[in-house]
């Protein structure tokens, strides 16, 4: 018996699929197909699939031709499958040609060509086709610009600003429409990033849904809970997406980081302490450093330790009479306690710890950009590290999450709605002072 095997991801499979696993089934007697798992397209670079692992496996067992499926998990596995499974050809479509050659020493590598003009990319950018607006005078949005060219159907068609001088010359030049008018822009978009300053979050995010726009926001969407309430009703009564832009939420080291933690891997959570801090001149757009660092900092804590604490107190350091140069959030919970430290003006190291009844977790800095974090015990023979490649800064990331919302008319968020009042409530007290204490 000859045996076969083949990989793909076979997203959206499509006739192109199907003749590529015909001519591998014909190679031989029986034919293996490796469908790889989401975690390892991440790894290649394919962070924009629209179906899941199981859909796609489904898709490949509909077609009746592979004799059995198996999942791709890591980079080096083809070898190991190999061996396991004693193949005798190995196949791939021919835009391969050359790359699998190592292979050659375990089995006979064959490249197999494609159907011309049909890809699951091509079906991907036709499906969804997205015009994206930016909106704010951050320089932060350089880095939308450049992480959207890495998601397949989105594309950014207009900025609106009052800083033009802030954006990169690539950018300036590789947009149609830039203007200081929000209307304006509206009307040459489906969609908006907004990069205000977040005191005017509240107005653009309003505007951009009367006129029929979905909303990805820089998180704090807004500095009151009210505010808050009165645009995401809105949203609903317009059937439009109005998403929390918090690009760690999205990174896959962090999201496994809370399965692990769900799953008690170190036990009862007691305490989380998150550092975010940076030396800046002059701010991004002059936004607070609340503001700037706020959001990422809350997050951990909020979605571990949860949204009821008992109690919280905030101290902060002004350089000036509006911008805070340095806060400390400490928080207090039935079943334990947290802290934030964020500042713009001092330098600390940017890491997050969370301890538990049974170990800790660590992630160095710069935890919010993480692809590595630690799991240590008593016994340091049981630490475990983790490591998930994290392209760009994980902004494509939260990109892709918000076309597949549009995609599919539903809002199914790394960011809970709890978490996303309870840092509009926290901004809000910062801004009333409640309670504050000055340093």
């Amino acid at each position: 018996m000859v045996k076969v095997i083949t990989y793909g991801s076979y997203d959206l499979l499509h006739y192109g699929h199907t003749r590529l696993l015909e001519r591998a089934k014909a190679l031989g007697d029986y034919l293996i197909v490796g469908v790889t798992s989401d975690d390892y397209d991440k790894t290649r670079g394919k962070i924009n699939l629209q179906q899941t692992l199981m859909e796609r496996v489904e898709a490949v067992r509909a077609t009746g031709i592979a004799d059995e499926i198996i999942i791709e998990e890591y980079e080096g596995q083809k070898i190991d499958d190999i061996k396991k499974y004693d193949i005798d050809i190995f196949t791939v479509g021919s835009d391969w040609v050359g790359y699998f050659d190592y292979l050659n020493e375990y089995c006979k590598v064959v490249y197999l060509p494609r159907t011309e003009g049909i890809s699951s990319s091509g079906i991907r950018e036709k499906k969804r086709s997205l015009r994206l607006g930016l909106v704010g005078e951050a320089a932060f949005l350089n880095k939308i610009w450049n992480e959207a060219k890495a998601v397949n159907g989105i594309h950014i068609e207009a900025l609106c600003t009052n800083n033009k001088q802030k954006m990169d010359t690539q950018v300036v030049n590789g947009i149609d429409l830039i203007t200081s008018d929000l209307s304006e822009l509206l009307d040459n978009v489906d969609a908006v990033y907004i990069r205000s300053l977040p005191n005017l979050h509240y107005q653009h995010i309003k505007q951009a849904l009367y006129a029929g726009k979905h909303v990805l926001c820089e998180s704090p969407v807004t500095l009151s809970r009210v505010q808050l309430e009165e645009i995401l009703l809105l949203s609903e009564e317009k059937k439009l997406i109005m998403m929390e832009a918090i690009k760690t939420a999205y990174a896959t080291a962090y999201t496994r980081l809370l399965l692990l933690i769900k799953a008690g891997k170190i036990g009862d959570v007691i305490s989380v302490d998150s550092t975010c801090t940076s030396i800046r001149e002059g701010g991004d757009g002059e936004w607070n450093n609340i503001h700037e660092w706020g959001p990422t900092a809350l997050l951990p804590i909020l979605q571990i330790m949860g949204t009821n604490y008992r109690n919280n107190q905030i101290a902060a350091r002004f350089r000036n009479a509006n911008q805070d140069a340095f806060t400390k959030i400490s928080f207090t919970y039935e079943h334990g306690v947290a802290s934030v430290k964020i500042g713009d003006r001092f330098k600390a190291e940017g890491d997050l710890i969370i301890s538990g009844s049974k170990g800790y977790i660590y992630v160095p800095a710069p935890w919010w950009k993480t692809d590595y974090f630690e799991i240590r015990y008593e016994n340091p023979v049981e630490n475990k590290r983790y490591f998930y490649q994290l392209d760009g800064e994980g902004i494509r990331y939260e990109l892709v999450a918000f076309a597949r919302a549009i995609e599919r008319g539903k809002l199914i968020s790394d960011i809970s709605k709890d978490v996303t009042f309870k840092i509009s409530e926290i901004m809000e007290q910062f801004e009333d002072r409640e309670g504050m204490i000055m340093i």
